[in-house]
């Protein structure tokens, strides 16, 4: 079998083709956002969104509402009572943060527990993404569009809010209104890679992308450029490991962002542990 017929085979299939292009939306406007999460040190509030989209979901389901809806409304708790907790009480962010997203998820495990379901609902948590109907399509793709638009727009705003938010304020912009911005694109984020890699594995994709990048330029700008194109190649060699060796493939798609990530870490040509050396051995 030759190497055009190793691609165009699972292409045959209407599945397989909504499962790469549902991917590779997400991986995009994923990467997009990781940039800004990595830079401002959000890794662990983009798992706290990701987690606890769960009980929402669950209670779509119940209602017979979108899943996105249920997800959205329950991203957006999570923000706001980790915000009230953060400013009304002495509870810092880390453990606020701790302290909703796992209760929250926990709610959603409890809610699955005991929902008589035909569906297993245990596809949130670990992804669906070869199940993604034409809807489900449709969905991500407008609420990705939603994200990737918000970002481009106010780049610039959130750029300057992630490296010195004191001079954002200092010439007229709102840090907490630039930062509740960002929080809100990572719980639209949050939903669009739901159905992808399911909800244990959404940070992955939030946060591995931008990590990425950042170890391989100094600009951001060339980091908003390498890091979606990193994640689409990536997510679209997943899902056809997924395909040839019939293992998940939300798993896959992260495990391969994982395997780059590790080969830039090591032979990065500036900030790789190896790749440093050999620079510094041939400056010799």
């Amino acid at each position: 079998m030759s190497i055009l017929d190793l691609i165009l085979e699972p292409l045959q299939y209407d599945f397989m083709v909504r499962a790469l292009v549902t991917t590779v939306i997400a991986a995009i406007v994923c990467a997009l956002l990781s940039c800004w999460l990595v830079l401002v040190g959000w890794s662990l509030m983009g798992d706290a969104v990701s987690h606890s989209v769960l009980p929402g979901v669950v209670l779509a389901y119940i209602f017979g509402a979108p899943f996105a809806l249920g997800a959205l409304v329950f991203g957006f708790l999570a923000v706001a009572l980790i915000g009230l907790i953060r400013g009304t009480s002495r509870i810092k962010e880390d453990a606020a943060i701790g302290i909703v997203f796992t209760t929250l998820f926990a709610l959603g495990l409890v809610l699955i527990s005991v929902t008589p379901s035909q569906t297993d609902l245990n596809h949130i948590i670990f992804g669906n993404i070869l199940g993604v109907s034409v809807a489900d399509l449709v969905q991500i793709s407008i609420l990705a569009a939603i994200a990737f638009a918000v970002l481009i727009v106010k780049r610039r705003d959130l750029t300057l809010y992630a490296f010195d938010p004191t001079h954002a304020f200092a010439i007229g912009l709102s840090p907490k209104i630039l930062g509740a911005l960002l929080l809100g694109v990572l719980a639209l984020t949050s939903v669009v890679a739901l159905q992808v890699v399911g909800v244990v594995l959404v940070v992955a994709m939030l946060i591995i992308p931008g990590a990425t990048a950042y170890l391989l330029t100094d600009r951001f700008g060339r980091m908003l450029v390498i890091a979606p194109i990193m994640s689409a190649v990536s997510s679209v060699i997943g899902i056809y490991l997924s395909y040839w060796i019939d293992a998940a493939s939300g798993g896959l798609v992260v495990v391969v962002q994982g395997v780059v990530f590790g080969l830039v870490y090591l032979f990065g040509p500036r900030q790789g542990v190896i790749g440093k050396r050999l620079l510094r051995a041939r400056r010799r």
